[in-house]
């Protein structure tokens, strides 16, 4: 093993006599470079925009959400409350009323959805960043925070007393309705703040205080529809939900913030998968340049393996000279590549070279996984391609007649 893998080495440092093997050479060596690092920079480009994306979702997502596993709500009992006060994985948690509704301004309206909460909800997610205009709402009144996007639709302003929002929402039961006076329930409110983190949330979602959501859906005080929590840090989550899940029973499912964007991440992950196949199909095609250029090295070694394999080398050792020189090359290149990779990540995180906006750098970053998953590639591709030139050297090839 080690004299083949020392004939390979020499094969590889030295030059041929022939410029244009030469030249096939280091066009195959190029291939190999601008394979891992193209596949390199494209994963770091979509691990970047995964980041950029899920980060205006991931403000307004708790930790953990215990959602109604039956029915559209459950009854949270003074018993669940002291025992979920008492959970040490749980730095806080808030009551959530969520339903669908109708929300008129003058002779505008749109459905949205209307989510109450309590005076808990700040401490379990940071909505203050995503606050564009006026402020958040305060408990026990009629004041509201609308998405930018439905404010923009309904030509809301902030603080606007003298014209008031109505939110509708159909009464529950059966029978004929008589009149819309009857089919509905409804409210009159202020828009006290504007966010923005979306655009599905901004054209859907209207925060209120939770009283206010439990009169204008008839439920009682200790009806709601989820629990949203902040887990202590360094809190093993699987726990945490075993812990919850152990209080609140089969009356709730409860999801970590992967499950509550589950759309969204298998988009992320299905288009990022179908990026790295297409990129692995180019760079199988630059890496398979390495065939050419053993079989041509080959070629103008004849006269230097007939020599070794007068002196009693094997064919099979012969060819793991070739084999072990492919691999080399896809090894070295590989590795170059990703070198030449991360210093031009590098380079964009630190100076902004691509810009999406004037104003928006592309988002880029750098994963271990990544530098792994894109080594090992691009070696597995090299190997295979260093074996398939390998088996080309054959005994009529290293004999001289």
């Amino acid at each position: 093993m080690k004299f083949p893998l020392y004939i390979a080495k020499r094969y590889l440092r030295s030059k041929s006599s022939n410029n244009a093997i030469n030249f096939i050479t280091i066009i195959a060596i190029i291939g190999v470079i601008l394979g891992s690092a193209s596949l390199f920079i494209v994963l770091s480009g979509f691990a970047g925009l995964k980041e950029f994306t899920l980060q205006f979702s991931s403000v307004v997502d708790p930790d953990l959400k215990a959602e109604a596993a039956l029915n559209k709500s459950f009854i949270l009992s003074s018993s669940d409350i002291s025992k979920l006060n008492q959970l040490e994985d749980v730095a806080h948690y808030s009551k959530i009323i969520e339903e669908r509704v109708i929300i008129a301004f003058q002779d505008k309206n749109t459905l949205a959805t209307i989510k109450g909460v309590d005076e808990h909800f700040q401490q379990v997610v940071d909505f203050d960043s995503v606050i564009e205009r006026g402020d958040w709402l305060e408990q026990k009144s009629r004041q509201i925070v609308v998405g930018w996007g439905i404010s923009n639709n309904l030509s809301l302003g902030v603080l606007d007393f003298t014209k008031p929002i109505n939110i509708y929402v159909p009464k529950p039961g059966n029978g004929q309705i008589t009149s819309i006076k009857n089919a509905f329930n409804s409210v009159n409110t202020i828009s006290v703040g504007v966010f923005f983190i979306n655009e599905k949330l901004n054209d859907s979602y209207v925060f209120a205080p939770i009283d206010l959501a439990q009169n204008l859906l008839n439920y009682k005080p200790n009806q709601i529809t989820a629990l949203e929590f902040k887990l202590k840090e360094g809190v093993d989550e699987s726990l945490a939900k075993q812990h919850i899940q152990a209080i609140l029973g089969d009356k709730v499912i409860i999801k970590n913030r992967a499950q509550l964007n589950d759309a969204l991440y298998k988009m992320l992950n299905t288009e990022n998968l179908f990026v790295y196949l297409l990129l692995t199909l180019v760079s199988m095609l630059l890496i398979f340049n390495v065939i050419g250029s053993l079989i041509m090295m080959m070629l103008d070694k004849k006269r230097s393996l007939n020599t070794l394999f007068n002196i009693g080398v094997t064919v099979k050792d012969i060819r793991r000279i070739f084999f072990y020189q492919g691999s080399l090359m896809s090894i070295i290149g590989g590795f170059i590549g990703l070198t030449l990779s991360l210093i031009i990540i590098f380079l964009q995180k630190s100076f902004s070279l691509v810009m999406i906006t004037p104003s928006l750098a592309y988002p880029v970053t750098i994963k271990i996984e990544n530098i792994l998953l894109v080594f090992l590639t691009i070696s597995v591709l090299g190997i295979i391609a260093s074996k398939i030139a390998s088996v080309r050297v054959t005994k009529s090839l290293v004999e001289m007649h």
